[in-house]
């Protein structure tokens, strides 16, 4: 019999927390099911009422919640998401737990990480009349054009960029994000995914446990077992410069390299925010601005 290794303990607690978790949040009402009983111990569905929405058997079910997802077939994974009303990007985050479930340990090796940007991207950067940078998959920022420097200045200040490490263990951060909490948040659900999707990602491990230890907002978030897609919003700042900018953010996912995001941020024309930017652009131009260091946030 194998033995169980730490990583295959945690990936069972990941998927026991998440699924416990995402029946919690249900009622029978919600579900439409009955609620026989004044007295449910549960705060959600109970394991048999969920077993019965998904169409599968109570022993079955509670096989998965405690974390054994091996051998759970793309339907069974559909009917639980339904039965448990997950969104897109939580529906995504439970297939990803289940490949990992599922994966050989050759599969499960952290996937390979660029050395470098390829040219033709910074050109891309530099081409964009807009706030534009580029993170990876662990959250460092490891490209960004003149006026992404400008408007993420403090981050950037940094001697690695890493938007997690900065919301949640610099003290300038509640006052640079205008929505901290609401940042925070959906940074973490994003994290999350990640780490669904490469939960041997040994430096994304060392990152999580880092906040963990550090920080006691990023613990409570991380331990709510939320996903999140981050592609679009507002980012709503407060720039040192500049003052208060409202931001529409677009988030692209580069398919020649993997694990890296391009981010676009614009302002509404005519607005103050509009005005914002451009006085950026011109402080920007006359700054001398930190460029991120690939070298740096290998290391």
């Amino acid at each position: 019999m194998r033995r169980r290794s730490v990583g295959d303990m945690d990936h069972r607690s990941d998927v026991r927390e998440f699924l416990s978790s995402r029946r919690d949040r249900i009622t029978p009402e919600r579900a439409g099911l009955p609620a026989y009983g004044g007295n449910r111990r549960v705060p959600g569905l109970r394991r048999e009422e969920v077993a019965l929405l998904a169409g599968v058997s109570v022993d079955y079910y509670t096989r998965l919640e405690r974390g054994d997802l091996s051998g759970a077939s793309d339907s069974v994974l559909d009917a639980l998401a339904r039965a448990l009303q997950l969104d897109d990007a939580e529906t995504a985050h439970l297939f990803d737990l289940a490949r990992t479930a599922n994966a050989s340990p050759v599969a499960r090796r952290q996937r390979k990480r660029a050395e470098a940007i390829r040219p033709s991207i910074q050109r891309l950067l530099d081409a964009i009349d807009a706030p534009a940078l580029i993170r990876d998959n662990h959250f460092d920022y490891v490209a960004a054009n003149r006026l992404a420097r400008a408007l993420y200045s403090p981050v950037f200040a940094e001697p690695v960029p890493n938007s997690a490490r900065f919301a949640f263990l610099n003290p300038a951060a509640p006052h640079f994000y205008r929505e901290w909490d609401q940042t925070t948040q959906e940074l973490v659900a994003t994290m999350r995914g990640e780490a669904g999707r490469n939960p041997y990602d040994k430096r994304l491990t060392d990152l999580v446990g880092e906040l963990s230890t550090r920080s006691d907002r990023f613990r409570t978030l991380w331990a709510a077992h939320n996903v999140r897609y981050h592609r679009t919003g507002v980012k709503k700042l407060h720039h040192p410069v500049v003052g208060d900018v409202d931001l529409t953010y677009e988030a692209f996912e580069l398919p020649a390299d993997p694990g890296l995001t391009l981010s676009t941020y614009t302002a509404e024309p005519g607005t103050a925010s509009a005005d914002a930017l451009a006085m950026l652009a011109s402080w920007a131009a006359t700054t001398d601005l930190p460029a991120p260091s690939r070298e740096n946030a290998a290391s």
